[in-house]
C-alpha cells in the first residue's frame, strides 16, 4: 500500500512538473494536429486519386465513400504516428530532472528506484494519452462531417489500438531517453524519430509500395502492425460497405495496397498476432527499461 502511495505522488509530481509549462504541451498538442491540416490540405487529394486509380471501369464509388475510406487511413497514419512522437516530445521531466539535479534529491530519499522509473513511464503514458485522445476526437469529427462508415465496435478497437500504440511509444521513448542527460539530446532524437519513424511504420506511405526488402525490414518493426491495426479497424466499415458494390477480389486488393493487411516475408499476418507482437514488445521494452534504470540509478547512488 505504501509503495503505491509513493508511486501516485511521483506520477503526479511527474505530471505537474509537466503541465506546468503550458508550451511544452500546446507544442505536443499541436504536432497531430499539425499533421492532420497538412495532410487533408495537400496529400488527401493524392489519395483519392490513387483510390480512384485502383478502381477499374464500370465500377462506381460514391465521393462519400472515398473521403471516408481516405480520411481512415489519414487519421491512422497521424495516431499511429503520434503515439510514439508525443512520447518521445512529453517525456521531458525523467531528462529535465537529470540536468537540474533533482534525480539526485530522489535518490537519496528513500524512494524505490524501480518506482521512480515506472512514474516517469505512467506520467508519460497519461499526457500523451490525453493528447492522442484529442487528436483522435477532432479526427472523429472530421469523419462525421466527410463520411461516418464506424460501428461502436469499430470505435472500440481504435480506442483499444490506441492505447496499446501510446504502451509502445512511451515504454521506446522511456528506454531510449534515459540514456540521454541534455535538452539538446532531446531535441535531437525527437527530430530523428519525427522525421524518420512515419516511414518505417508505414504512415506516410503504404508499405505494399515498398521494394521487398525494405518490406521485410519494416516488418520487424512493432510499430507498424500498431498502425496496421487502426488502419483496419478504420476503414473496416466502409469497406464493409463497399461488398455490395465492388467484388471481393478488388476489396482484397484495396485491403493489401493500403495496408489493412500486413505479410511477414509474404505470409499475411493475422489480427491476434499483430496484437500479440505489440503486447509483447511494450512487456519486453518496459521490462528493459525498469531493469537498466534501477542499475544506472543504483551506481548515481
Amino acid at each position: 500500500m505504501r509503495s503505491l502511495t509513493v508511486l501516485r505522488l511521483l506520477t503526479a509530481r511527474n505530471m505537474k512538473l509537466y503541465f506546468k509549462d503550458k508550451m511544452t504541451f500546446f507544442m505536443s498538442l499541436l504536432s497531430p494536429l499539425i499533421l492532420l491540416v497538412l495532410f487533408v490540405t495537400f496529400l488527401k487529394s493524392v489519395y483519392v486519386s490513387s483510390f480512384n486509380a485502383f478502381i477499374p471501369e464500370g465500377f462506381q464509388v460514391s465521393g462519400q465513400a472515398i473521403d471516408a475510406f481516405t480520411g481512415g487511413w489519414l487519421m491512422s497514419s497521424i495516431l499511429g504516428v503520434s503515439s510514439v512522437t508525443v512520447a518521445f516530445c512529453s517525456n521531458i521531466i525523467m531528462v529535465d530532472d537529470k540536468i537540474k539535479g533533482s534525480i539526485n534529491d530522489l535518490l537519496v530519499s528513500p524512494v524505490r528506484r524501480d518506482l521512480l522509473a515506472v512514474s516517469y513511464y505512467i506520467a508519460n503514458l497519461v499526457t500523451t494519452l490525453i493528447v492522442c485522445l484529442i487528436a483522435m476526437g477532432v479526427g472523429f469529427l472530421y469523419l462525421s462531417a466527410v463520411g461516418w462508415y464506424l460501428s461502436v465496435s469499430d470505435v472500440l478497437f481504435i480506442l483499444l489500438d490506441l492505447f496499446l500504440c501510446i504502451l509502445f511509444g512511451t515504454a521506446l521513448a522511456a528506454l531510449v531517453e534515459q540514456f540521454l542527460s541534455t535538452q539538446g539530446g532531446v531535441s535531437a532524437v525527437a527530430t530523428l524519430v519525427s522525421s524518420m519513424y512515419g516511414f518505417l511504420c508505414g504512415a506516410y506511405m503504404p508499405i505494399s509500395q515498398f521494394a521487398a526488402p525494405i518490406r521485410n525490414f519494416v516488418a520487424f518493426i512493432p510499430g507498424t502492425y500498431g498502425t496496421a491495426l487502426l488502419r483496419g479497424h478504420y476503414m473496416n466499415g466502409v469497406l464493409e460497405t463497399l461488398e455490395g458494390d465492388l467484388p471481393a477480389e478488388l476489396l482484397d486488393g484495396l485491403r493489401d495496397s493500403f495496408d489493412s493487411r500486413l505479410y511477414f516475408f509474404g505470409h499475411q499476418v493475422e489480427t491476434w498476432q499483430m496484437y500479440a507482437v505489440l503486447a509483447g514488445s511494450v512487456a519486453a521494452l518496459l521490462g528493459l527499461y525498469v531493469l537498466i534504470s534501477w542499475r544506472r540509478n543504483r551506481k548515481v547512488r
